[in-house]
């Protein structure tokens, strides 16, 4: 009888002491079947490049991201159909979202309001399949819900079963003057955004929720909570304020400006990735949607233009690796020319987006393949420090 061979588990990474206490960057966890970010492509959702689908509907992307592969034209039609379907919340919903302070971040209406859509509408039996697609369905609701009652301008706008996932999201919000613009803006920052492979902030914090058996709605209220914080969602925020700071698209002033900034202790947004080590696919696409669509928009042009102007002086910089402008750098300023000028919503717009991918993610982890209960509880292992083994 032959004796039993075995394998050596694969190394992938060393554990050594200078690797403890820095956010577990660069540590594999896990695997993940929706997307992945490479130094040269970028953002790749099931090996699809971003180029490759930005035209696509938002509804061809989200079948992607939860089967796998994109939909025929017909399965197209009946995932669109089953996601209007599903799209409605309950009013209690909007009752509650009506007593919110006003003071409120949007960001802490959306945890709240997820929390609200979980009383009202989750699964009994914990199913997250089920849960997942009535999130992404819903979620357009309760963002457009939040927004116009923040903003006051009246009573939630009803979802629409017969417009497509980015048009109804835009009929909802209300702002019929941005028009079939406004929309395909709306579709093209939502696919652009939905994920971004699994070790993000956000992503590993509604996966972590959801291996302790949380329902869908908490998972993700959980996963937003973290995505609200000033180091992971608000970056768009911060780079809209640079533009409007630097405030001309005269390449010349522009430079000026930006070495003024730079030279008074000041910080340079929207360029630069942990990954890319090149111009963020994401912001190339947006940038030919804006020079499209807004050519004569200041903003817009100022933007473009520090697109040219930043990278050579942080090239200047032998400790920067990647000078180039990533996913943030002109999203905000498409957002404020279509109509939706209050930056305190573009974090929002970020999570509108995202909750798909993490949903998605979720959905692949809880049941995992050969494991029925899913994979195991996430729980790392902290080494205590500066503390005596007995206090005898």
């Amino acid at each position: 009888m032959s004796e039993a061979t075995t394998t050596a588990p694969k190394v992938l990474f060393e554990i050594t002491e200078d690797k403890l206490n820095t956010g577990l960057r660069g540590f594999p966890v896990g695997t993940c079947r929706t997307s992945a970010v490479s130094p040269t492509l970028g953002v790749t959702y099931v090996g699809y490049t971003l180029e490759q689908l930005k035209d696509k509907s938002a509804e061809e992307v989200i079948y992607l991201l939860l089967h796998k592969e994109l939909p025929t034209p017909e399965q197209t039609e009946a995932f669109k159909a089953d996601l209007a379907k599903r799209s409605e919340i309950d009013p209690a919903v909007y009752d509650a979202l009506k007593a919110l302070p006003k003071s409120g971040h949007p960001m802490e209406w959306l945890i709240t309001g997820l929390s609200l859509l979980g009383m009202t509408g989750k699964s009994e039996s914990n199913d997250y399949k089920e849960d997942c697609l009535n999130l992404i369905a819903r979620i357009s609701t309760l963002v457009a819900a939040i927004i116009r009652i923040r903003e006051g301008w009246g009573d939630p706008i009803q979802p629409r079963f017969d417009l497509p996932f980015a048009e109804n999201f835009a009929h909802m919000i209300g702002l019929e003057e941005g028009g079939d613009v406004l929309a395909d803006l709306l579709r093209m920052f939502y696919i652009l955004h939905m994920d971004h492979g699994g070790g993000n902030l956000s992503t590993f914090t509604g996966k972590a929720v959801a291996s302790g058996k949380a329902d869908m709605y908490s998972s993700i209220a959980a996963a937003m909570a973290a995505l609200y914080g000033p180091r992971h969602g608000r970056a768009n925020q911060e780079c809209l304020a640079f533009v409007k700071e630097v405030g001309t698209s005269d390449p010349v002033e522009c430079e000026k400006r930006v070495r003024d900034i730079m030279a008074a202790g000041g910080l340079v947004y929207g360029f630069g990735h942990a990954v890319l080590r090149q111009e963020d696919p994401r912001a190339t696409i947006q940038y030919a949607w804006g020079e499209k669509h807004f050519p004569d928009n200041e903003l817009v042009k100022t933007a473009i233009t520090l697109r040219n102007v930043v990278p050579p002086i942080l090239q200047e910089n032998p400790k920067i690796s990647n000078p180039f402008p990533n996913v943030d750098a002109v999203s905000g300023s498409l957002l404020t020319a279509a109509g939706l000028s209050n930056p305190d919503y573009y974090t929002l717009m970020f999570g509108w987006s995202r909750v798909a991918g993490i949903a998605a993610q979720i959905v692949d982890e809880r049941p995992f393949p050969g494991k029925k209960d899913g994979l195991a509880i996430y729980r790392p292992k902290y080494i205590a420090d500066g503390q005596p083994a007995s206090r005898d």
